[in-house]
């Protein structure tokens, strides 16, 4: 297989897995991620094939996911080359708090890209996992790769969510509106896209103090409907909490945004 590996990538697929509501949706994540005789080893046991690793996910989702209201997310630490991929993952709280659980996972990869052996390990839960810089370098990942579903994963339900207008919603800006939950994030991201084509969205500065980060940058877009291009500074104010999201204040050049809209 090729030697390149975008282990965040992988680390992101493997993590959905475990999150997957969806029966389905489920067994078809399982066999385009491990090889049909692919095996996993935890400490305690050993699962080998796609009949025997839908089971230990089916067990684990109905848990802690559907059953206790965790989550299972990445910690943004994927590395790999060679056809191995190492990397950490967490349990929290869906709705944000301490972390209940910490995994370590080495992952052994076919010439076909799947897992063929995946190894466990269980570690003492971190005592903040991850912290508001984690989650800030995440957040820029995601919003490089463009993906609205991904990005709003690393929000809190409800969300602080604030945009440098006025008022809580502008008519002729469709993305300035109140939001709280996470598919109000994924939307506010989808209509961005789809409202503006991006020439350059760069973030220059990320500032951390304790649960917070300040992200600097600056974007130049053109409103597909009326063809105006405006350009501005940006200051995004997170906080993070059990590795969510839970502040997200945006403070731009609104007035040069209006008029790039006005017709």
């Amino acid at each position: 297989m090729d030697h390149e590996i975008d282990a965040g990538a992988f680390a992101d697929r493997y993590v959905a897995v475990w999150n997957e509501s969806d029966p389905a949706a489920r067994r078809a994540a399982i066999a385009s991620l491990w090889a049909e005789d692919g095996v996993q080893f935890t400490e305690a046991a050993d699962y080998r094939g796609h009949r025997e690793l839908e089971r230990r996910v089916d067990e684990a989702f109905e848990e802690f996911v559907g059953g206790a209201g965790f989550v299972f997310r990445s910690a943004g630490d994927a590395v790999g080359h060679h056809g191995v991929v190492r990397f950490s993952t967490c349990m929290v709280p869906a709705a944000g708090g301490e972390v209940a659980w910490t995994g370590f996972v080495v992952a052994e990869l076919g010439e076909d890209g799947r897992i063929r052996r995946d190894c466990q390990f269980a570690e003492p839960p971190l005592p903040a996992f991850p912290d508001a810089r984690t989650t800030a370098d995440e957040f820029v990942r995601r919003l490089a790769q463009g993906d609205p579903d991904r990005i709003a994963e690393l929000f809190a339900e409800p969300v602080d969510w604030r945009v440098s207008w006025p008022e809580p919603e502008h008519p002729a800006v469709p993305w300035i509106r109140p939001r709280s939950t996470r598919a109000d994030v994924a939307d506010h991201f989808r209509t961005l896209g789809s409202a503006c084509a991006p020439e350059e969205v760069r973030v220059d500065r990320i500032l951390v103090h304790g649960p917070d980060a300040v992200l600097v940058g600056t974007s130049a877009q053109t409103v597909k409907l009326t063809g105006k291009r405006f350009a501005t500074t940006f200051a995004v104010h997170v906080t993070v909490d059990g590795g969510l999201i839970t502040r997200y204040h945006v403070y731009e050049d609104s007035l040069a945004v209006a008029e790039a809209f006005a017709g």
